[in-house]
């Protein structure tokens, strides 16, 4: 099993906040270890308790570990340059997101404006969690989402979001070595670039 490669983490938050939040990030080097169902379930708890709007928590979640038989399907899904190194991870967990919701005192439903922002936030809840028991998570938007709902045989009203890769970060030499050269924790804009007072 391949040990992790070391890293340099530079980014320098703007303002004080948690190491949390600055030392988790997204690798495509793993090691391949095998994960269990529950500490998948581990992150998908911490998912169940984000923001919602309405409380309609309109996130849904399907794990396929790297031993299960629908793990070759739903992996052929993704484009070339994420099978590269996608093939090392864990487990894929497909985030979807249910598009109707039922408005308080209502039965009717209704279409959910924000479903998809509300699943964001389960997803970073469930990221954040999976850096906290030691486990990496990488954010897979490249790969065919038609394929993947049939794959995961996707209700209707639903919106298959992303795929999220989880592992045990490995050796960046691994990588091609296009990919190799990002194999470490991103800068981000500064915050005066992203945030105004009073207008845009």
């Amino acid at each position: 099993m391949s040990q992790a490669s070391p890293v340099t983490n530079q980014r320098k938050a703007d303002y004080v906040i948690d190491s949390q939040f600055t030392e988790r990030w997204s690798p495509r080097a793993y090691t391949g270890e095998i994960i269990s169902e529950e500490e998948v379930m581990k992150m998908l708890e911490a998912a169940r308790w984000a923001p919602s709007s309405n409380n309609a928590q309109p996130w849904r979640f399907v794990i396929v570990l790297r031993q299960d038989p629908e793990w070759d399907a739903l992996f052929e899904t993704l484009n070339p340059v994420n099978q590269v190194w996608a093939h090392k991870a864990s487990a894929l967990v497909a985030i979807a997101s249910y598009q109707l919701a039922a408005k308080a005192g209502s039965p009717d439903l209704v279409a959910n404006g924000m479903h998809a922002f509300d699943t964001g936030a389960a997803w970073a809840y469930m990221a954040m969690q999976a850096h906290l028991h030691g486990w990496s998570l990488h954010g897979i938007g490249g790969f065919n989402k038609e394929a993947g709902a049939q794959v995961l045989k996707m209700p209707a009203d639903h919106s298959l979001q992303m795929l999220a890769a989880v592992g045990k970060r490995g050796d960046a030499a691994q990588l091609p070595d296009a990919l190799k050269e990002r194999e470490a924790p991103n800068a981000r804009k500064p915050l005066s670039a992203l945030a105004k007072r009073g207008s845009f």
